[in-house]
């Protein structure tokens, strides 16, 4: 008996958790409505100006989002592990932020998570995968399809698969990511 009322509370917990805000929330075609429920009633840690857009997946809340910073469509944002994301980063559609998998050599297929953190100015291109243990530092630009498996220092742009650097950026940064359309 107490595993089946156990069960029916682990459904709930579920269906508020994890149903609701990521597939009738996250379609609510009003930013201000979307925003007020990740902000105040699933406790998301967003700072001023900052925006998640339509169709966007959360998996978890240890998720921090610094100020003006703008999550496109349809990105996967994985809170399991905890996600740091910085002050004015642009995050473009369909981007993958993952902090957990499995070992894969382990006969447990064993369960690890590990932090993913973006430092300030960063612009993460469409389709880019960011897996667990990724720090990427201030200002970096992740190109378009890449997959990020290891850190990067400040102002370096990579791309590739598994991401390498490519160049340098400009150092002279002075911009703000804030983007938050009425119907996105």
């Amino acid at each position: 008996m107490k595993s089946f009322f156990y069960e029916i509370l682990k459904t709930i917990y579920y269906f508020y958790s994890n149903y609701i805000p990521n597939h009738i929330i996250n379609k609510i075609p009003f930013y201000f409505i979307r925003h007020f429920f990740y902000k105040y009633v699933y406790r998301l840690k967003m700072g001023k100006g900052s925006s998640i857009h339509l169709n966007c997946f959360i998996n978890r809340f240890d998720i921090e989002i610094g100020t003006n910073t703008a999550v496109n469509r349809k990105c996967y944002l994985d809170g399991r592990g905890s996600l740091f994301i910085g002050n004015n980063v642009s995050i473009s559609p369909e981007v993958h932020l993952i902090t957990a998998q499995h070992a894969m050599n382990d006969p447990l297929f064993s369960y690890i998570t590990a932090p993913i953190k973006i430092g300030d100015n960063v612009w993460i291109g469409t389709r880019a995968i960011i897996l667990p243990g990724v720090t990427l530092g201030k200002g970096c630009v992740v190109a378009a399809g890449a997959v990020v498996t290891k850190s990067f220092q400040d102002f370096s742009v990579i791309g590739g698969v598994p991401a390498k650097v490519i160049s340098r950026r400009n150092e002279d940064l002075n911009y703000s990511c804030r983007w938050m359309p009425a119907f996105d």
